[in-house]
C-alpha cells in the first residue's frame, strides 16, 4: 500500500502546483491578453484543475479519516478471513502525516485488544518486508509483563479468561494440511474474541511460547491465528510510531469470489 500512497501524494502536489499556478499567474496573465477562452487553457493546466481537488480529497479521506487494507494471510483467522477488504480508523491514535508516517496530532492511544494496522518493523535492517502493513491485535501494553504459554495469556500475573468454543481444522493456507485444534474466546481488555490453536500447542507448547517485557513507547501485538502468526512474539516489540490506525470494519471479502456474509462484519 505505501507504493500508492507516494504516488498519491506525488500526483496531489504536482497537479496543486499547476493549479496554484493557473488560478494565481497564468489565469491574470491570459485575462490580460484576452486568452480566456478553453483552448488557450494548457492540456497539464487543464487535467490539473480538473484532478487537483479530487485528489486533495482523496489523501485527505486516506490519510486522516479512514483507509482501506486488504487482508492477504490467515494470521487473523477466525477474526479477519484472507481476502478480507477492512476499513481503517486513521484518526483512533492520532493525525499522521502520509508517507512518512510522523504524528502531528495526539488524539488517541492503543487500548488493549484493538486490532491494529501498523508498518512492520522488520526482524531485521535487511528484512525485504520491513514497511509492510501488517494487521495484528493488541495484547501488550507499554510496562506489561506477558507470558504465553499453551494457549494462555497472562498479564502482570493475571491470566485471561477463557471459553473453549469447539474443535476446528486449522490450515497453514489456503491450501495447507488441516491440523485438528480449538475455537477458544478470549477476553483481552474489555471485549471478548475468537482465537483458534493447535492441539499440540494447547497440550504440549508451542514455538510462540515464551515471556515479554514491553518496553516504553512500544506494544505486543499478536494474531488471533496463533500457530500460524509472524507477530511480536518472534520480531519483538512493536514501536508506537509504527502504527497507522485502528480497523473496524470488513466492508468485503475477495478471495475465490464474494463472500457477501463478511460484508459489513464489524471487527472485535
Amino acid at each position: 500500500m505505501r507504493w500508492f500512497e507516494i504516488t498519491l501524494v506525488t500526483f496531489t502536489l504536482v497537479t496543486a502546483v499547476f493549479w496554484a499556478l493557473d488560478k494565481f499567474v497564468l489565469r491574470k496573465r491570459r485575462a490580460e491578453a484576452g486568452l480566456l477562452a478553453e483552448e488557450h487553457v494548457p492540456w497539464y493546466i487543464d487535467y490539473s484543475n480538473a484532478f487537483f481537488p479530487v485528489l486533495l480529497a482523496i489523501l485527505i479521506l486516506r490519510s486522516f479519516i479512514a483507509e482501506p487494507f486488504r487482508i492477504p494471510t490467515g494470521s487473523m483467522i477466525p477474526t479477519l478471513k484472507i481476502g478480507d477488504f477492512i476499513l481503517v480508523n486513521k484518526f483512533a491514535y492520532g493525525l499522521r502525516l502520509p508517507v512518512t508516517n510522523s504524528k502531528i496530532v495526539s488524539i488517541g492511544e492503543p487500548e488493549r485488544g484493538d486490532v491494529a494496522v501498523f508498518r512492520y518493523p522488520g526482524m531485521g535492517k535487511d528484512d525485504p518486508d520491513a514497511g509492510i502493513d501488517f494487521v495484528k491485535r493488541v495484547i501488550g501494553m507499554p510496562g506489561d509483563h506477558v507470558v504465553y504459554q499453551r494457549g494462555v495469556l497472562t498479564i502482570n500475573g493475571k491470566p485471561l479468561a477463557y471459553k473453549a468454543r469447539g474443535p476446528v481444522e486449522i490450515r497453514s493456507g489456503d491450501d495447507g494440511i488441516a491440523l485438528p485444534g480449538m475455537l477458544i474466546e478470549e477476553t483481552v481488555g474489555k471485549r471478548p474474541h475468537l482465537v483458534q490453536n493447535y492441539l499440540q500447542s494447547l497440550e504440549q507448547g508451542g514455538m510462540g511460547d515464551g515471556e515479554f517485557q514491553v518496553p516504553p513507547g512500544h506494544y505486543l501485538v499478536m494474531g488471533d491465528n496463533r500457530d500460524n502468526s509472524l507477530d511480536g512474539r518472534f520480531w519483538g516489540m512493536l514501536p508506537e510510531k509504527n502504527l497507522r490506525g485502528k480497523a473496524f470494519l470488513v466492508w468485503m471479502n475477495w478471495n475465490k469470489g464474494v463472500d457477501f456474509s463478511r460484508i459489513g462484519e464489524r471487527i472485535p
